[in-house]
């Protein structure tokens, strides 16, 4: 999607996993702070808050699991214009969606390939 990362080691990481900008120093903005839940629970409002308050008013801020969001965590995020939150579904769709431009170690990671199956035609009402 045309941003480069910086993703933070392992241990405490002050709830930063993912550091995406544009250029390649990472200084010129958007700068994006992303932090990723890999469970498959409901994650709530004190986590997407927690998140937000590391976000600057030049920064975004972007939650991503596996799981969902509660309706408080989605909530607080559409309050915010620069708080993004995407869940399983969301991030499946958007794997499919730039698949073709993903790095080639990243498509090694999740060999995808596609296939086209037919649809069936509507039949006409009329006849």
């Amino acid at each position: 999607m045309g941003y480069r990362t910086r993703v933070s080691p392992e241990g405490p990481d002050g709830g930063i996993d993912i550091l995406a900008h544009r250029d390649e120093l990472g200084f010129e903005p958007p700068i994006v702070k992303v932090q990723v839940k890999s469970g498959e629970g409901t994650v709530g409002d004190p986590i997407v808050s927690a998140l937000y308050g590391k976000v600057t008013a030049a920064e975004f801020g972007l939650l991503i699991t596996l799981g969902s969001f509660s309706s408080q965590a989605r909530s607080f995020a559409r309050a915010k214009s620069n708080l993004r939150l995407i869940d399983g579904p969301e991030l499946v769709d958007l794997i499919l969606q730039h698949y073709e431009n993903f790095d080639s170690r990243y498509k090694g990671l999740l060999p995808l390939k596609r296939v086209y199956v037919p649809q069936p035609l509507e039949e006409d009402e009329s006849g």
